[in-house]
């Protein structure tokens, strides 16, 4: 999202010709190094063969790329609403604010909620990580981080500790105590640094690892005990700002979405991308999987919502409408697949039949663009939260 991109130049001495320039990440070997654009260039063109240049290379992956659509379109016989005719339609749908969280200063940019079911986090422009209980709407912790622009939160599986970052570059990792006397920031674990802001982040399937993205191209997975960084994943063109991992019980995959258009399944084991999909016409905002892993939606800044079939190799659906003019900032699926609920930056909330490709709902009650959306575990609520400094809850 446009509104949320940071262009940081870093200078020093370039690893190369260490001469004080402007300075680029150039990864050789899986190794991070600080390369000057000039020595980028000359890296690049080390591997060449003779007669070969980096623009017949270009054009020879492209029609590559060209062949490779062919093979797919050919695959593609029959649309998902055509195969849905025969499901029965949704009935009225009925949904309403049931609670609404009030405590920030600034824009809600992320919120997630515990596996209890109950407790939500959430974290904003004002710097502040907020820990609320969405049935009486208390605060029950809050931090205040070291910047503002806290664009990523997540909750541990286990309920005992939260993650948060954002123009720090890093994510920080605080567990969560109920003795008053004891100071959050205090026990404070820097796990994480990027070279450019930290746009999402997620724990795996344990309290042990996390994931990242950054507006520095790049996903990583670090060791939460030792700040150790296990992989990396590089393949994005420009910055990363959404991820989600597969409901698998193994979560070996996970995908990726940003500025370059781009959306990107990953093997966690390998940190090679397995599959990359380029159908939006803008930036990637959100990326979701549906519930059984085997696909996933995304939400662009081109006004579409979009669902992709990981078996089929392909885009299978798009939700959209001519009078939908602004970006979709967040996506979440229901727990049964059936519903896409997805956030505007009109400050509405479009509901979506999945397999019919038609709208069912549209929520209204922020009062500016919303940010960010997440179904609660058990399937019986979801939250929204909003530039108007309020999150929603939502049944």
């Amino acid at each position: 999202m446009c509104d949320q991109t940071f262009l940081v130049n870093v200078f020093g001495s370039c690893d190369k010709c260490f001469k004080q320039r402007a300075l680029r990440p150039v990864f050789k070997k899986s190794q991070q190094l600080s390369y000057c654009s000039t020595c980028a260039e000359i890296m690049a063109t080390d591997g060449l063969h003779e007669n070969e240049t980096l623009a017949s290379l270009k054009s020879e992956a492209e029609s590559l790329k060209g062949k490779l659509e062919e093979e797919r379109a050919k695959l593609h016989d029959v649309e998902l609403h055509q195969v849905a005719e025969r499901v029965e339609a949704l009935g009225q749908f009925v949904m309403k604010t049931r609670r609404t969280l009030k405590g920030h200063g600034n824009k809600v940019l992320c919120m997630d909620w515990c596996k209890d079911k109950r407790r939500i986090v959430s974290s904003s422009q004002d710097g502040k990580v907020i820990v609320w209980d969405s049935f009486t709407t208390n605060k029950e912790h809050a931090v205040t981080m070291p910047c503002t622009w806290v664009m990523a939160c997540a909750y541990a599986p286990s309920g005992c500790a939260i993650a948060c970052g954002g123009l720090d570059n890093k994510c920080s990792v605080y567990p969560l105590t109920f003795d008053k006397n004891e100071s959050m920031a205090a026990k404070k674990k820097s796990v994480a640094m990027h070279t450019n802001y930290l746009s999402a982040c997620s724990f795996t399937n344990s309290d042990m690892q996390i994931l990242t993205a950054s507006g520095d191209g790049t996903c990583a997975l670090w060791d939460v005990e030792s700040g150790q960084l296990l992989q990396s994943f590089h393949g994005h063109g420009a910055d990363v700002l959404c991820l989600d991992l597969a409901p698998s019980e193994t979560g070996n995959t996970f995908v990726s979405g940003g500025c370059d258009k781009k959306s990107m399944v990953w093997d966690m084991r390998s940190g090679q991308c397995v599959q990359a999909f380029e159908t939006h016409e803008s930036d990637v905002n959100s990326v979701r999987y549906y519930p059984s892993g085997d696909a996933f939606a995304s939400g662009s800044d081109d006004a579409t919502c979009r669902l992709y079939d990981l078996r089929a190799d392909r885009e299978v659906a798009i939700y959209s409408k001519e009078s939908i003019i602004f970006g979709a900032s967040s996506v979440d699926f229901s727990l049964s697949g059936r519903l896409l609920f997805a956030g505007y930056n009109d400050y509405t909330i479009n509901v979506w039949d999945v397999l019919k490709g038609a709208r069912v709902s549209i929520l209204f009650g922020h009062e500016n663009r919303v940010s960010t959306l997440r179904v609660s575990p058990d399937g019986t609520a979801f939250c929204s939260g909003s530039w108007d400094h309020t999150l929603r809850v939502w049944a």
